[in-house]
């Protein structure tokens, strides 16, 4: 059943950030069970990568956009998400609203664009530079995509008064949108 970013209480995101956790802990385990110490510390390196790109995310204080990223997972979706966050930490609270619903769109369109037995991802970059005053989002799909028709209408037609897109190039198996906030 998928949720929005307003119906998750605090019990499902704790049941949900548990079972990550406990996902973690598992992979830890069994590896160090194998004895492959390599392995176990890439995955440790993967978490904190992961927790510090959580933490940069929250800071910027786009309340709903990081929950809409955080929890995006936790969703049935054909595509998996990460995130990270180059830059200065910034507070970009002002943006969070426009953001969040272009986001919540794109990832709407993508969904029904994509083959849903492949295994796609998307990557999304946050880049903000402090001394110019510009913040972009890059958008790095990699997957099979199954409806480019509904892809491109729908990037050439979905802008707002504080998002547009500045770039984007299609193809059958890979999507990367840059967008800028002003």
């Amino acid at each position: 059943m998928k949720k929005t970013n307003e119906e998750w209480n605090i019990v499902d995101v704790l049941s949900h950030s548990r079972h990550d956790w406990m996902n973690k802990l598992q992979l830890i385990k069994g590896n160090l069970s194998l004895n492959r110490h390599d392995r176990v510390q890439q995955i440790i390196e993967e978490i904190v990568i992961e927790a510090q790109s959580e933490s940069k995310l929250c800071n910027l204080k786009m309340l709903s956009f990081a929950s809409l990223l955080m929890t995006f997972n936790w969703n049935r979706h054909h595509y998996s998400l990460e995130y990270e966050v180059l830059g200065s930490i910034e507070d970009l609270s002002h943006y969070d609203l426009q953001v969040t619903d272009w986001c919540r769109q794109f990832f709407q369109i993508l969904d029904e664009s994509v083959d849903r037995c492949s295994e796609n991802h998307i990557s999304i970059t946050i880049e903000t530079e402090a001394n110019k005053g510009q913040v972009r989002f890059f958008f790095d799909f990699k997957g099979i995509i199954t409806e480019k028709a509904i892809l491109l209408n729908w990037l050439k037609s979905n802008e707002s008064n504080q998002v547009s897109v500045m770039h984007y190039e299609l193809s059958p198996d890979e999507l990367t949108v840059t967008v800028g906030v002003t």
